[in-house]
């Protein structure tokens, strides 16, 4: 019986050596949350509690790439016919995704756990450490997995984090809709305020500080301002209306502490922007902005945004030739505050680290190869102006007076018209697009290259293009940088800074000539050593700027190492005459 009960104990450990591991994670949530009262509503603008969804999306945490199509995960069993802006991300409207609206059938999931209160009300606010605790629940992100086709043990290795989004099921004007914290912003700016006017507590309160970051992450800031009032549309935009659960499974690396607000290049054109809000702000009293830099005053005048929200005032400078730290004061006057009163700029110089010129000896028998960098990557922003017009209400102002004698007389009204107006506010959107491309081909000395493919040991020519598109040019300045690096010193160490062979919108970017080149050619030349495969060089291009930031561009492209210099060569005796 002893043997029987032991062959049975060790086929049990058998067995369960045999069972699939999962992976456990050190999970997060990066949520924090605010809110209070709620008004009455009216038979056609109304919100009832608990009429709300969480929207769930996987981002890649290196390039804060969208994996994932969204979910709404609800309780709520909404009709299928509620309008919507289909399943879009915060992340993806911050990219310039435009505001889509539709009946189309609305999809949701209901979990078989409850979601706990998300959205305050009258009645209290939320428990964030109870919405904490459902969103870094094993089982509940193992479902958020499942629907999301994410393998959860891929999710929770700490290269994804998921994007939180509250969500509401409200009544506007008479129609069922759900939206976002984000999307509720934009949709006030399309409709020029009026669903703030309606529904500010909750579309400009509520909803958008039922979550907020307690830390930065994923470029967002952490909120700082007021949990209890009502918000503009940029700061809902820009820090409102998210939360972030992250995984760690891995030693992760200090954090990096910022501590400047830009990071700008020498001899480059930028644009320094700051939001203004507070006061009020419109034709009659109008706000201008200072910016003090370098010794120059650059002042925008003629500031404009409706009572409640907030205006982008930028200004288009050159940097100075040399490296320095500068510090920008900024100041408003008219009424109002600026968001920044003190804007630190780090200006850098990327030139000066060519790689150092391969020789025939060179070696590395330690290679090992690296995967190509994900720099920063920026396609498109957008950003708008409030143009004020105003609305006449003309009004007649009576001033009776009795004419005639006094038995014959009448009494004769000689008023006039009066424009009892007021100024309203339309929002006039601006955008724009970067596309760009990278090849890489064998230099043309080069004299046994096939196509892409090449020995070790010649050059590499490098061609950089992109073309920008815009509606407000006066806003947006052409991309002026790239920077390659290359593989043989692990994407590390030593860049080339591109020359602009090619300026304006449609730009283009080649390699400086070489020092090193007996033909003085647009080259990088390869070590001897480099192994056979793929080559593939990485370039960062940078320094389009707009009010809402800097576009760039993460490109590579490749050719393929077969072979090196040395079997081109031939050495033999000399024949005698």
């Amino acid at each position: 019986m002893k043997r029987i009960i032991t062959a049975l104990f060790l086929l049990f450990l058998l067995f369960v050596s045999l069972l699939p591991i999962t992976a456990f994670a050190d999970i997060e949530g990066n949520v924090d949350g605010g809110g209070g009262g709620m008004e009455s509503g009216t038979s056609d603008n109304y919100w009832n509690t608990g009429d709300e969804a969480v929207r769930v999306t996987v981002v890649r945490a290196s390039d804060h790439a969208v994996v994932t199509a969204p979910i709404d995960l609800t309780n709520k069993k909404p009709s299928g016919t509620i309008g919507h802006f289909h399943k879009i991300s915060k992340i993806q409207y911050n990219n310039g995704t435009m505001l889509s609206p539709t009946i189309d059938s609305y999809v949701y999931v209901n979990p078989s756990k409850s979601i706990p209160k998300i959205i305050s009300t009258t009645g209290g606010n939320v428990n964030i450490p109870a919405i904490k605790s459902y969103f870094t629940d094993e089982l509940v992100i193992k479902y958020i997995a499942t629907v999301t086709g994410m393998d959860y043990d891929v999710l929770i290795r700490g290269d994804y984090k998921l994007l939180l989004e509250p969500v509401a099921y409200l009544t506007f004007n008479g129609v069922k809709l759900a939206m976002t914290a984000t999307e509720a912003a934009l949709y006030d700016e399309q409709i020029g305020g009026g669903l703030r006017e309606k529904m500010g507590n909750l579309s400009h309160k509520n909803l958008p500080l039922a979550m907020f970051l307690e830390v930065g992450d994923l470029g967002y800031p952490a909120w700082s301002g007021s949990k209890t009032s009502t918000e503009s549309n940029a700061d809902i935009k820009a820090a409102l209306g998210l939360g972030i659960v992250r995984f760690k499974d891995k030693p992760e690396a200090p954090p990096e502490i910022g501590v400047y607000d830009y990071e700008y290049r020498v001899g480059t054109e930028v644009i320094t922007s700051v939001f203004v809000s507070g006061g009020q702000s419109d034709p009659d009293r109008p706000v201008s902005v200072s910016f003090q830099i370098g010794g120059k005053s650059y002042i925008v005048g003629n500031v404009f945004y409706p009572d409640g929200d907030s205006q982008l005032a930028w200004v288009r400078w050159t940097t100075p030739d040399a490296p320095q730290t500068m510090t920008i004061e900024v100041s408003v006057t008219g009424g109002g505050t600026a968001s920044k009163g003190t804007i630190t700029a780090n200006i850098v110089d990327l030139s000066g680290n060519d790689p150092p010129n391969p020789v025939a000896d060179d070696r590395n028998d330690s290679f090992s190869s690296a995967s190509a960098p994900v720099k920063p990557q920026t396609a498109s922003a957008s950003w708008g102006v409030w143009r004020p017009w105003w609305r006449e209400n003309w009004v007649w102002i009576s001033n009776w007076k009795w004419v005639g004698s006094e038995e014959h007389g009448h009494w004769e009204d000689r008023g006039h018209w009066e424009d009892h107006g007021w100024w309203m506010f339309d929002f006039d959107r601006y955008r724009t697009d970067i596309s760009a491309s990278m090849t890489v081909t064998p230099d043309e000395k080069n004299p046994t290259a096939s196509g892409k493919v090449m020995k070790s040991g010649y050059g590499i020519n490098q061609s950089v293009t992109a073309s920008v598109s815009t509606n407000q040019s006066t806003a947006v300045t052409p991309p002026q940088n790239a920077v390659t690096c290359f593989p043989e010193f692990r994407y590390e160490s030593y860049w080339r800074l591109l020359d602009r062979t090619a300026s304006g919108y449609s730009a283009r970017f080649e390699f400086a000539k070489n020092q090193y080149s007996t033909y003085n050619r647009r080259t990088h030349f390869t070590p001897l050593w480099m192994p056979d495969g793929t080559y593939k060089p990485h370039t960062w291009m940078i320094d389009c700027w707009t009010p809402a930031g800097m576009l760039s561009m993460s490109l590579t492209d490749a050719v393929t190492i077969k072979g090196n210099l040395w079997q081109d060569w031939h050495i033999a005796p000399q024949k005698p005459d």
